[in-house]
């Protein structure tokens, strides 16, 4: 990686966090916003011996994450809540921004197709961009059926708590690695 914190995409990159901010409506019904919310939320769950709980790993999120697909969910999001010209301006910015991502490898530079800088102002909105994406078509519906009693994310951890006569840790193991070719979900210890 390259540091960019000099580069002139790092302030256009922290501006457009603050305009995504005020423009992208972004629930967070996947994921922790503080501890105390997690603490209250677990408390409201009913667990008995049928439950087990799995903590994943998405491995290596942030340079895994295929750079014009989630820019596109962006552009459908924005389109949900603000009018197409604000919308355009919007998508533009964020391609321009997301596509200054270089690395060096043994001197020379290059520039992935996927992958984001990690430390960017925007890194962190981009990878829950997906990540809720991701999770209102894959998670849901194991929501839907029982077979997921909880399922929340920080980051690249997530935690779930499953049924065991629905389903057991390989399963949702090699499903949640089924969700995105991109990534990788590994149970940790």
């Amino acid at each position: 990686m390259i540091n960019n914190r000099k580069a002139p995409s790092y302030k256009a990159a922290k501006e457009l966090n603050r305009i995504l901010q005020q423009y992208l409506s972004s629930d967070n019904n996947y994921t922790i916003v503080n501890p105390s919310t997690l603490a209250q939320d677990l408390t409201k769950l009913s667990i008995n011996k049928k439950h087990r709980l799995i903590i994943l790993d998405i491995k290596d999120l942030y340079v895994n994450i295929p750079i014009t697909e989630t820019i596109d969910i962006a552009r459908t999001q924005l389109l949900n809540h603000n009018d197409p010209e604000i919308t355009t301006q919007i998508y533009i910015l964020l391609g321009t921004t997301l596509q200054q991502n270089y690395r060096i490898f043994q001197e020379q530079i290059y520039q992935p197709d996927k992958g984001i800088a990690i430390g960017s102002p925007i890194s962190g909105k981009i990878a829950h961009i997906l990540l809720q994406h991701l999770g209102h078509i894959h998670v849901r519906p194991l929501i839907d059926s029982k077979q997921m009693l909880f399922y929340t994310r920080y980051i690249d951890d997530i935690l779930i708590i499953y049924d065991t006569e629905r389903t057991n840790q390989d399963n949702l193991t090699q499903y949640t690695n089924s969700m995105h070719t991109d990534f990788q979900f590994n149970p940790t210890q």
